[in-house]
């Protein structure tokens, strides 16, 4: 995403701007919490070339979810990193039918 740090954060909290000032911040939180099977809020994370971004993720640490919710024309595919937190990662290159496990849950 190219984002930095807002001001200096500590071990459970940072807010993430874009460096040029312009666009929306992203406050993360360490949660206590444990990891749910269908969690309420996650990650989208749009990809160029969605199998090299999940193989670049997979490499990294992350796991492959076993979701029960994918339909044949979803555009994502479920991850989670080495904590357990799931995320997707969306083909930015299709037209987008089902764009995240949000959307999905609703239907």
């Amino acid at each position: 995403m190219g984002y930095v740090p807002r001001e200096p954060g500590d071990a459970t909290w940072v807010v993430l701007v874009p460096p040029n000032g312009i666009g929306s911040g992203v406050a993360l939180a360490k949660s206590e919490t444990e990891v749910q099977q269908h969690p309420r809020v996650h990650l989208d994370l749009y990809a160029d070339d969605q199998a090299a971004e999940v193989q670049r993720l997979l490499e990294l640490g992350a796991t492959r979810v076993d979701w029960d919710r994918y339909r044949e024309d979803s555009d994502f595919i479920v991850l989670a990193d080495t904590e357990g937190n799931r995320f997707c990662v969306v083909d930015k290159s299709t037209p987008s039918v089902v764009s995240s496990i949000g959307a999905e849950a609703e239907s």
